[in-house]
């Protein structure tokens, strides 16, 4: 276990190495006991995260402000559009003044070639520790939860279970990349045998899928693409299937949708699921398009664990902000 973390920020999911990545999930294992027995654990007492949002959420405000009352501190939300950020503050004066203002500095920016970048730039300037609360590039709390719940179903020894992490259609909007990419990475590290599947235009970064590949060299699973949804799901443990953009095909939205409506069998049924283990869990950081990206059947099915998933949002980050807001 890794006990100095202090100070440390989290932007993308190699920033912290493997073990430091099992020390934050212990932590959230212990932390998720003591909320289950009603046990106070104000390690935060008195410190103050600040949380700036450049794009909408349900699940990571929630469960980051709910996580710093816990710790015994305060949240404070900021809408970049309602700052001096629209006119003109830089992400160095951000990094600078929040970094004085606050313990710790949350940002959820997820504009195409932009927000990685952005949120790196605000870390280099600010004293107090960095967190993604997702990007164009990652998303690394989502995919701690992710972990912790498979862990929690599945046994901590990951190795050789079958992941089909797989693109969806949806037409509600173009959503970022972030989520597979990190989950590739990040699942890649435990030994899992990694399945990506996607068509064609919806590609993700290449460094990203060498990044993949060399973890499954190193842990001891495998990494694969392919163009076929259900070869994906065949023989699986877990099922991760949702919608992303072709970012890297197109970035003009008519287009994208035009090249969408090609892919519109791509979506988890019950079919599709019996392709899978018997036991085999769905899973999805929500929200999820019903009936387009996946029929009620199977998210409210009893193979979904979409619920204790998005619990565990709230425990992995609580255990990175004790681990490096102290």
């Amino acid at each position: 276990m890794q006990t100095n973390l202090r100070g440390r920020d989290f932007i993308g999911d190699t920033d912290w190495t493997r073990e430091e990545i099992e020390t934050a999930l212990d932590v959230a294992f212990d932390l998720k006991r003591m909320r289950a027995l009603n046990l106070p654990h104000a390690y935060l007492r008195d410190k103050v995260l600040a949380m700036l949002f450049f794009f909408t959420s349900t699940r990571t405000r929630g469960s980051f402000e709910a996580g710093m009352a816990q710790l015994g501190g305060h949240a404070a939300f900021i809408e970049s559009q309602t700052t001096q950020i629209s006119h003109g503050d830089t992400a160095k004066e951000i990094g600078e003044i929040y970094g004085r203002y606050f313990d710790g500095i949350a940002i959820r920016q997820c504009d195409w070639n932009y927000g990685n970048r952005y949120i790196r730039e605000v870390a280099a300037a600010s004293r107090s520790p960095v967190l993604n609360m997702q990007c164009d590039v990652y998303h690394p709390f989502q995919i701690l939860a992710d972990l912790m719940t498979i862990i929690e179903k599945k046994g901590k020894d990951l190795r050789r279970k079958k992941i089909a992490v797989s693109w969806a259609y949806a037409a509600s909007y173009v959503k970022p990349i972030s989520v597979p990419q990190s989950l590739i990475i990040q699942m890649s590290r435990f030994g899992m045998d990694v399945v990506l599947a996607h068509p064609p235009e919806y590609r993700l970064m290449p460094h990203l899928l060498q990044e993949a590949q060399d973890n499954a060299k190193r842990y001891g699973g495998s990494f694969s693409v392919t163009h076929d949804m259900d070869e994906a799901f065949t023989g699986a443990d877990v099922v991760y299937p949702k919608s992303w953009g072709c970012l890297l095909t197109t970035e003009d939205g008519g287009q994208a949708a035009e090249i969408a409506k090609k892919y519109t069998g791509w979506i988890t049924d019950d079919r599709r699921m019996a392709l899978a283990h018997d036991d085999a869990i769905y899973m999805h950081c929500l929200p999820a398009d019903r009936n387009i990206e996946v029929t009620d059947s199977v998210i409210d099915g009893p193979q979904s664990v979409v619920y204790d998933e998005a619990e565990n949002r709230l425990h992995v980050q609580k255990a990175v902000m004790a681990l490096t807001m102290p």
